[in-house]
């Protein structure tokens, strides 16, 4: 049985959020853990947040992190942030529900390019444009397999 084929994923089949022509969504509810003493979000929390958008946008393309360690793409893989543009633009608070948005910009050599928004209805609260490197094992660069990359453009594709 694959991880992807658990039971448990059957009951819950919006647990890894859902694609729309925006992207990928990815609800959110803030917790207390999420707030500093004030009660607003505390700044990490949104890092926390998109990497949560990001790994289940690649999932539900069909990308999976244990297989891209086990070497199912040919060597061991791995996804490292490579360098992330930031804005905070208003806060969230306590209770709040919220939706990650996710869209994949380009896939092309050792390198994903999204942008990705934290929104509460139609305010966007934190926008970041992340790159993301592919990696072997040991560290060093390596270029997305066209296997992943056909899986992240038709993801795309089908979203639209």
């Amino acid at each position: 049985m694959t991880r992807t084929d658990r039971p448990q994923e059957a009951k819950w089949p919006d647990l890894a959020g859902r694609r729309e022509a925006r992207g990928h969504v990815l609800p959110v509810r803030v917790y207390y853990e999420d707030t500093d003493f004030t009660g607003v979000v505390y700044h990490a929390t949104y890092l926390r947040f998109i990497e949560r958008g990001r790994s289940d946008m690649l999932r539900l393309a069909g990308v999976h992190h244990h297989e891209l360690q086990q070497g199912a793409h040919g060597g061991s893989l791995a996804f490292a942030v490579r360098r992330m543009e930031i804005d905070f633009l208003a806060p969230a608070r306590i209770d709040d529900l919220l939706e990650v948005v996710t869209r994949l910009d380009s896939a092309r050599g050792a390198r994903l390019c999204l942008s990705q928004e934290v929104r509460r209805g139609d305010e966007v609260l934190f926008r970041a444009v992340v790159t993301v490197a592919v990696i072997s094992a040991e560290g060093r660069p390596r270029r997305l397999p066209e296997a992943l990359i056909a899986l992240l453009e038709n993801d795309t594709q089908t979203a639209s």
